[in-house]
């Protein structure tokens, strides 16, 4: 479509249409938690992709004289007022942001850190990120990481069979904990999750085993066994869970979640009144919505969120405040650069 860029003094917060991706291991979660009309399908509904700038999918503006902008022409027209000067480098919107909803148990994978994808090639793209638990059904676990006995050997060994979970870091799913997953860690979302994930722009998965399920065709889905193993960090044996905010709280506060990341930086916010915060030229700001939604802007103009939907804060907007919609307050994952 042609577009009409404003002025970027005019740039105000930005909500985008999601895109809902098949997944034979989807569930039903952003329907029944966040209350989304989710599209029914024959192959259930397992990932919303919220935040792309992807070749195959990219992020169309859904909220005011942007509306129907894809990001990429945005990036491209505003650059720094956008993204901001950490930001200036890449050529495409820096980061994805998904809700997974996991009916069923995800693939046991890994994602290559940039060494990896340099001698594997084949178009391997780099991938770290962070899952932010929104919600979790009894019995439901994450998977992340080697445990401290774990071999090599004894994960080959393994691979065909379900007791490889034994080589793994496995934890109970608590909504409020989060995963730090660096590329080159083996991981597996348990069934009955419902993630937030913020990671780098890459569609870059290596699937070392699917438990023997079949896909839709009725037919294994495709296994990367020998990249992944060449991906897999067999030294890194830290550990990626970290732990949310169990007290309540009766006033603001702000809880540092990742800050040693060179791809992103995450906060939890847990508001309880009017949250004034600001941009300032350095990075944009991606405010998602956990429980409960919100507003955010200036006295201009104000954006609602509603619970997994995920709010940009150009670079240069400056000052805006967040407000909590409802008297039981609001959680925000807000995200930078």
């Amino acid at each position: 479509m042609d577009t009409t860029f404003p002025d970027a003094v005019k740039l105000y917060p930005l909500k985008f249409q999601p895109f809902y991706k098949e997944r034979v291991w989807g569930g039903t979660q952003m329907r029944d938690v966040l209350g989304r009309d989710v599209p029914h399908s024959a192959v259930p509904v397992g990932e919303a992709w919220e935040i792309t700038d992807r070749d195959d999918a990219e992020s169309v503006v859904a909220n005011g004289e942007l509306a129907g902008t894809g990001i990429n022409g945005l990036l491209k027209f505003y650059r720094k007022d956008l993204v901001g000067s950490r930001g200036m480098k890449f050529e495409r919107f820096p980061l994805l942001v998904k809700l997974i909803d996991a009916g069923e148990k995800l693939s046991l994978q890994v994602h290559p850190d940039e060494n990896s994808c340099r001698e594997l090639g084949g178009g391997a793209e780099p991938k770290t990120e962070m899952w932010y638990i929104i919600s979790a059904l009894p019995g439901a676990k994450i998977m992340a990481g080697l445990n401290r006995k774990a071999t090599r050997l004894q994960i080959l060994d393994l691979l065909d069979s379900p007791d490889v979970v034994s080589q793994l870091q496995v934890y109970n799913s608590q909504p409020g904990d989060a995963y730090f997953i660096a590329s080159g860690t083996l991981h597996a979302i348990g069934a009955g999750n419902l993630i937030l994930e913020i990671q780098q722009n890459s569609d870059t998965t290596y699937r070392i085993s699917d438990w023997g399920r079949v896909g839709s065709d009725g037919k294994p889905r495709e296994l990367h066994r020998e990249k992944g193993l060449k991906a897999i960090s067999f030294t890194n044996r830290t550990t990626s869970r970290i732990p949310g905010v169990v007290s309540q709280t009766s006033f603001n506060r702000k809880f540092d979640v990742v800050t040693l990341c060179p791809f992103f930086k995450v906060a939890d916010l847990r508001l309880t009144s009017d949250w004034i915060d600001r941009t300032n030229g350095e990075s944009f700001h991606l405010l998602s919505s956990v429980c409960n939604p919100f507003a955010v802007g200036n006295g201009e103009c104000m954006v609602e969120a509603a619970p997994g939907e995920t709010v940009l804060i150009p670079a240069c907007f400056g000052s805006y405040t967040i407000k909590p919609l409802l008297d039981a307050g609001a959680t925000v994952v807000k995200t930078t650069l």
